[in-house]
């Protein structure tokens, strides 16, 4: 007889950290120079990284409300299936395999191979390599268990937020205020405000990604009802003050031109104070940034695939555990596998990861959406933790989401008609796996 059930082994500090280093991963060393060329002002370029934050714990905040509530393996994908039927959390379900999660597993392994030829020369010419030993290192630690998976999100997200102190420390504390002007007119934009604060705000949308992983492993939490809303709203909370600390630091550094100008600016921040240190440094903090957020994706979407498959809707060997560590062992090796085929046929792979993006967003905001439908539906059932500002909380994060799937819509129409085809795919795949089901249990 196989075993279904995992084990419940996660603290509230584990699934804080989750949350925290599934987010922080390289867009804070990278996107900052992308919104700077968007934004020369450095009030605008703060604001948008506090609107970004306040977009983070907005989510954060409701998705709280329904962790708390509906505490089970796959998280997000559990909201969506039971506020809207099996097929829409199928589709998420299945953008999450075969590109979301995976594709991001595979190009943070090939970032931090590429920071480790940085710090390891002889590995340079070997990044292939190199990414698919990471995966395989990590696929390991998951699957010896829940809290051995946990440590290492711990170690890492810590490691990777001493970095981000230094850099901060060294900003604000070597750095100079008078390096930037602060008092820079708002009104000045090369490309009119419009285009210049969407094309910013994608970037900080993307970077505050990952804060909803903890609800994946909300079935593996010592106290769920508790420590997934709590997960959440501190993940959110700490990574918003991390980024506008960060940004800030830079600024201190860096006039807003300069940043703009560096295709590499937490390395060029560092080495006005630390020269040629500093930047290894940062090399050094971005690798283990990148492969921490490796091992933290690794251990949260097997979770979604394991519940699909105890729902029917995905192989069922998928919703076994093993026997001794109690994993979702072949949940994780398939996610692995398949992350190593997108490294190897990166070329052919690579845009449909932008495709998937579209349709993130729209999950983020139907996931959201479902706080009003389980306010009517169930009025009266177990709440730990009501989101706090409803209904004006879930609705902020909703209307930015919509305009964002808007606007790729109409800017990137190629992308988000793929990634509809894409999801669209996934309709008849969903069938045949629930008809599959049926027979077997007649």
């Amino acid at each position: 007889m196989s075993i279904t059930e995992l084990r419940r082994d996660l603290s509230l500090f584990d699934l804080t950290m989750i949350a925290v280093g599934s987010t922080i991963g390289s867009g804070i060393f990278l996107t900052p120079a992308l919104i700077a060329s968007a934004l020369p002002s450095p009030m605008w370029i703060l604001g948008v990284w506090v609107v970004g934050g306040m977009m983070a714990m907005s989510g954060a905040l409701t998705y709280a409300e329904l962790g708390g509530m509906m505490p089970k393996a796959g998280g997000v994908y559990v909201f969506l299936s039971e506020a809207y039927g099996g097929l829409i959390g199928f589709l998420y379900g299945w953008a999450y395999f075969l590109v979301a999660n995976t594709g991001a597993i595979a190009a943070l392994a090939v970032a931090f191979s590429t920071y480790f030829g940085y710090l390891v020369p002889a590995a340079a010419e070997h990044t292939s390599i190199v990414a698919i030993g990471g995966i395989l290192f990590v696929t390991m630690i998951n699957v010896l268990g829940v809290k051995a998976a946990g440590v290492f999100s711990d170690l890492f997200t810590i490691l990777k937020l001493a970095g981000i102190v230094v850099l901060i420390v060294v900003g604000l504390g070597w750095g100079s205020s008078s390096t930037t002007d602060f008092g820079a007119p708002l009104g000045f934009l090369p490309n009119g405000l419009s285009s210049a604060l969407t094309l910013a705000f994608v970037s900080v949308l993307w970077s505050y990604g990952g804060w909803q992983h903890s609800t994946f492993t909300a079935a593996e939490a010592k106290d769920p009802r508790r420590s997934v809303p709590l997960s959440l709203i501190f993940g959110a909370l700490v990574v918003t003050l991390v980024y506008i600390a960060t940004n800030l630091a830079y600024l201190f550094l860096l006039s807003p031109h300069q940043m703009a100008l560096s295709p590499r600016i937490a390395s060029d921040a560092m080495s006005v104070v630390l020269g040629t240190f500093g930047g290894s440094l940062i090399a050094l903090t971005i690798f283990i940034s990148t492969f921490g957020t490796t091992g933290i994706y690794t251990l949260t979407a097997p979770r979604i695939y394991y519940a699909m498959a105890k729902d029917g809707v995905f192989f069922k060997k998928v919703s076994e555990v093993h026997p001794k560590f109690r994993t979702p062992m072949f949940s994780i090796l398939m996610q692995s596998a398949w992350a190593i085929v997108l490294i190897l046929f990166w070329g052919t792979f690579e845009s449909l990861i932008s495709y998937v993006v579209f349709t993130d967003w729209i999950f983020f905001a139907l996931a959201a959406a479902s706080v009003f439908i389980f306010r009517k539906r169930w009025p009266h059932a177990e709440r730990p933790y009501k989101t706090l500002g409803y209904p004006f909380t879930p609705l902020f994060f909703i209307t930015i989401s919509v305009l964002f799937v808007t606007y790729t819509f109409f800017e990137k129409p190629a992308e988000a008609v793929a990634g509809l085809v894409f999801l669209a795919v996934g309709v008849p795949v969903f069938y045949f796996w629930r008809k599959r089901a049926s027979r077997t249990a007649q």
